[in-house]
């Protein structure tokens, strides 16, 4: 059987398009990062407290005094974890994915319920897009949007459109054929038996399907969070990249709040706006009788209470945060220009980036730091989305990764080397201190070998040329994810059963566990890697002061370690906190790695 090119279209389908069409995916770039940037400056432009509130009174108004209490409750809860920002930053990605499904889907919808042809043809689309694996929408999301909200929110309503869609024209095709008969038979229009007759009666099912738009699209954030979205679905990558269960837990509790809240307030708005809702739930009311906390505010009353709220937070000057930077005159290189870097969730990464974004805002530049997984970081390098990143592995494992982007970056050279890699197990397993050991004790690890992302540079290296070396063929490397292969070698350490996983050097899990690099005397692994900064074409001419500066960049171990060492023990979010409390302990340093000419100074 021949093998059918499907991938080689797709390709040749979606290099056509960025060819042709990018004039399209930027003017829905713009319109999407614009409703995005509007929504959420109107979120976290007041004080938590306040929108709280504002969000209590809505609950109240919809389902009453109970659900009011716990709506601000739950809001509390995310303020006290220090959540605030990145759960608005969620509800905005959310709810303009929401509005844009919409006004795709409900027009959508209404014509698949008035025409079978239309219907038929879009059946099949609807059931690609819900069963398609929703990480894959990611990818053309990057292509055609690069990285950030956009890319986010794309995918995001992408995955949520089929249920706006089935379940207006559910709603409309379940309205009773009599009444439609009887309105066309009293001489209603078309345009008036859907909008008097058909849209009332089919409302509860829409506002089902819209409840059901806004699950999907907060189930997306996380998956979402991987283009550097930001908000909660970042924060759980992070803590993924991190194994950070605390802040995983937190950053899930986020999520299961705003969940909650948007699922309650849309089944009641359904309520609130059909007429056989609100008749059921006015004969609801009445059985149960008058109670304190089945009383809900008339919606007036719930529209003033809104409004002085929000007046009460502009009197107080609660409005329009400002951040200014901390650049002295003396420093202020950059002039506020902004300057974005991405990193890896790896130690070395987190240090050297958080380390560059302290130095560099004391220079004077606007810093923005973004988490993103290894490829979607080096696709954002290569589209200049990103300025740069710190911790590049090179040759080895990141080879993959310089190959197939590597006449899009520049390197400024390598900060701190030699890296090496390696096979570990932890010490309490006896007899094996080689790579050699290891063939007589295979059935003691199951034959595996736990491993991580199978693209990394080094699973290529320990498959092709380490197992071959030391006669290991016979061992099992399971492919995985660095997070996957921490939670094995954790749980595994837990238990005290042997392992054997791929890690290398620097790294923190050698700290927080008694572990054994088996030895390579006949040196499979080669040299090791060193640490290199990558940037976007053409970023060191556009950045003269800061390209030299990271291409003189360089840090020795016993800095390196304390870094890392500093901001593991300030905790997640603290991180910049620690780097100034680490500088504070080597002075000079910034002057050192980021000097400012004389000349420079006194202009």
């Amino acid at each position: 059987m021949p093998r059918l090119p499907l991938g080689d279209w797709v390709d040749s389908g979606v290099d056509w398009l960025l060819a042709h069409m990018s004039w399209l995916f930027d003017a829905i770039k713009t319109v999407v990062e614009g409703m995005y940037d509007g929504i959420n400056a109107v979120l976290t432009a007041p004080e938590p407290l306040l929108l709280a509130g504002i969000f209590a009174v809505i609950a109240w108004w919809l389902r009453g005094l109970v659900a009011g209490v716990l709506a601000f409750a739950g809001f509390l809860l995310i303020d006290s974890l220090d959540l605030w920002d990145r759960a608005m930053s969620t509800l905005a990605l959310v709810l303009v994915a929401t509005v844009i499904a919409l006004v795709i889907s409900i027009p959508l919808g209404i014509w698949a319920a008035r025409s079978r042809t239309v219907s038929a043809v879009v059946r099949p689309a609807l059931d690609l897009l819900q069963t398609m694996p929703s990480m894959v929408l990611l990818i053309p999301a990057i292509l055609f949007f690069g990285l950030g909200t956009s890319a986010g929110v794309i995918a995001t309503l992408i995955f949520a459109l089929a249920p706006g869609v089935r379940m207006t024209e559910l709603g409309i095709r379940q309205v009773d054929a009599e009444l439609v008969e009887a309105a066309e038979a009293f001489g209603t229009s078309p345009r008036d038996t859907l909008l008097r007759v058909q849209l009332p009666l089919a409302l509860p099912t829409i506002m089902a399907g819209i409840n059901q738009v806004i699950m999907l699209g907060l189930s997306m954030v996380v998956i979402a969070g991987m283009v550097g979205t930001g908000g909660l679905g970042g924060a759980v990558n992070e803590a993924i990249g991190q194994l950070d269960i605390g802040f995983g837990f937190e950053a899930g509790v986020g999520i299961v709040v705003l969940a909650i809240y948007l699922d309650r307030m849309t089944s009641a708005l359904g309520t609130q706006i059909s007429p056989l809702g609100r008749r059921a739930a006015a004969k609801a009311r009445a059985s149960d009788g008058a109670k304190l906390w089945n009383y809900r505010p008339r919606p007036a009353f719930a529209v003033i209470g809104v409004v002085v709220l929000a007046l009460v937070a502009s009197g107080i000057g609660v409005f329009g945060s400002s951040s200014g930077s901390k650049a002295t005159a003396a420093n202020d290189v950059g002039k506020g220009k902004n300057i974005t870097i991405g990193y890896i969730p790896w130690d070395e990464g987190i240090a050297s980036t958080f380390l560059w974004k302290e130095i560099l805002e004391e220079r004077g530049y606007k810093v923005t730091t973004t988490q993103y997984a290894a490829g979607p970081l080096y696709t954002g390098l290569a589209t200049g989305q990103v300025d740069f990143q710190t911790d590049s592995w090179l040759p080895t494992t990141h080879a993959e990764y310089w190959k197939k982007y590597g006449k899009q970056l520049d390197d400024l050279g390598s900060w701190y080397g030699s890296t090496s890699l390696e096979l570990t197990v932890p010490s309490y397993v006896k007899d094996v201190n080689t790579l050699a050991d290891l063939k007589t004790h295979a059935s003691e690890f199951g034959g595996k070998i736990t491993g991580i992302e199978p693209s990394a540079g080094m699973m290529g290296l320990l498959k092709t040329k380490v197992l071959k070396e030391y006669g290991l063929q016979g061992y099992d490397v399971v492919d995985g994810s660095t997070p996957a292969m921490l939670a094995e070698l954790k749980r595994a350490y837990a238990k005290k059963q042997p392992i054997v996983v791929t890690l290398w050097s620097p790294h923190w899990a050698y700290s927080d566990y008694k572990l054994k690099k088996l030895k390579d005397p006949k040196n499979a692994w080669g040299k090791g890697d060193a640490v290199h900064t990558l940037s976007r074409k053409g970023f060191a001419e556009d950045n003269p002061d800061v390209g030299k500066w990271l291409k003189d960049f360089k840090l020795t171990e016993s800095q390196l370690t304390g870094l890392e060492a500093q901001i593991q023990k300030s905790g997640k979010g603290g991180e910049q906190d620690a780097v100034r409390t680490w500088l504070k302990q080597h002075p000079g340093l910034v002057d050192q790695l980021a000097p400012v000419a004389k000349n420079q100074k006194s202009q």
